[in-house]
């Protein structure tokens, strides 16, 4: 009896999780889909299109940097804890719990941290590069925890086989332990480029509103996300904000889409 109550619980749970998920895709799609236009793609940003190409390219843009260089720092640092540090000292210690604190600090206080530090004390200015600096340090710990626990989901066994075969412990991180734990770091990566891609707050403080598609690492810009959110503050073009959010919505698809079909490659070839 009590077995199947809780076989219920777990189904109607399931449920109202797609069901939230179903009724804001199609709540964004139907208001949104019948406001795309070709003018919404304009290369250049003007008070009558409202074009939304260069916050897409933008945003694309500060994404692909920021994961360029949290990325290596992120999967290192997890190879170090993972592989190479003793689990019971201080230090590890610290640093997991301030990865952790890190996750769970929210996004404005990131965003006043990187106006004080990159925008005014370093004196970037609202640039790309404040941007992607302050989207670095913000997603730092999702790839961190991902990919530890990413390598210690690849257990014992795939370690002590190649060390028996005489591998050495840097072959063995490298070529055998890394492609198995691919997938999990994978999904911390597609986390956290989630994250950026929504993000606002941060943002505004450190890349900026400007309306054109930075033509330096120097110059200002603005995400998908932070458009949306200026459209829909301004209220003069509640529609053009519900045509982005339908842009931000396929982007978020399209990236979970792709990191699938790159999990299902990496498994396929790591059992191969």
């Amino acid at each position: 009896m009590k077995s199947a109550l809780l076989k219920q619980m777990v189904y109607m749970a399931a449920l109202l999780t797609f069901s939230s998920l179903a009724f804001l895709l199609f709540f964004v799609l139907w208001n949104g889909m019948p406001h795309l236009s070709p003018q919404l793609f304009a290369l250049k940003y003007t008070s009558q299109n409202v074009s939304l190409l260069p916050s897409f390219l933008t945003t694309l843009l500060v994404v692909g940097l920021s994961l360029l260089i949290a990325s290596p720092v992120g999967i290192g640092t997890a190879i170090y804890l993972s592989e190479y540090a003793d689990s019971k000292s201080r230090f590890v210690q610290i640093i997991r719990m301030a990865t952790d604190t890190l996750a769970a600090v929210p996004s404005i206080v990131y965003g006043l941290f990187g106006m004080l530090f990159f925008v005014t004390f370093l004196k970037w200015q609202y640039s790309v590069l404040s941007g992607v600096g302050t989207s670095v340090i913000m997603i730092l710990p999702l790839i961190i925890r991902s990919s530890e626990e990413a390598f210690h989901s690849t257990g014992k066994s795939l370690r002590e086989a190649s060390l028996a075969l005489g591998a050495g412990k840097t072959r063995t991180i490298f070529s055998v332990l890394l492609p198995a734990a691919a997938p999990g770091i994978l999904a911390g990566i597609i986390l956290a480029s989630g994250r950026v891609i929504g993000e606002t707050a941060a943002l505004m403080y450190t890349l900026g509103t400007s309306t054109h598609f930075p033509k330096n690492l120097m110059s200002s810009g603005r995400t998908l996300a932070l458009h949306m959110y200026v459209l829909s503050s301004e209220g003069l073009h509640i529609q053009e904000a519900y045509a982005t959010a339908v842009m931000l919505v396929l982007m978020v698809i399209f990236i979970n889409a792709f990191a699938s079909w790159m999990s299902r490659k990496l498994v396929e070839r790591g059992s191969k």
